[in-house]
């Protein structure tokens, strides 16, 4: 048997959508990171990037489990005095929604040069409308 390997000349890629609204963010990013990954492919290689475009909308409206909602803190240190800053689900959600989608994605795929091209592939949209129609995205279920 040969093992194949794909090369990124011959992969076809398909967009899909994915309606974050009254999901659990982490389910949502789970799927999202499969799909943008190429994981779901018969043919995935891990150091191609082999994965899809994915558009997530409602981001807003996206739910955490349990207590997350009250008690997880985004954290960010900008290496100088005083510059510790501390952000609430809440007050990000109504500051910019699509970053807790984001945050969550970019966590589950890989930290190097890969990562930031996968990551290139991921449209995230705080309400419904989105302007990649023309691509015609698939509607893919989260559980």
């Amino acid at each position: 048997m040969k093992t194949i390997s794909a090369k990124a000349s011959e992969l076809q890629r398909k967009w899909f959508i994915i309606d974050a609204a009254d999901q659990v963010v982490g389910q949502v990013a789970e799927r999202a990171a499969v799909l943008l990954r190429g994981k779901h492919k018969p043919i995935y290689t891990p150091h191609i990037d082999s994965g899809d475009f994915v558009v997530v909308i409602n981001a807003k409206k996206a739910v955490f489990s349990g207590k997350k909602e009250v008690q997880k803190q985004y954290m960010s240190f900008s290496g100088f005095m005083g510059g510790h800053k501390s952000e609430s689900p809440k007050a990000r959600r109504e500051r910019r929604p699509e970053l807790i989608i984001e945050g969550a994605i970019k966590g589950m795929i890989p930290h190097n040069r890969l990562g930031r091209a996968i990551f290139r592939k991921l449209k995230v949209y705080a309400g419904a409308e989105h302007p990649h129609e023309a691509q015609q995205p698939e509607l893919f279920p989260v559980k």
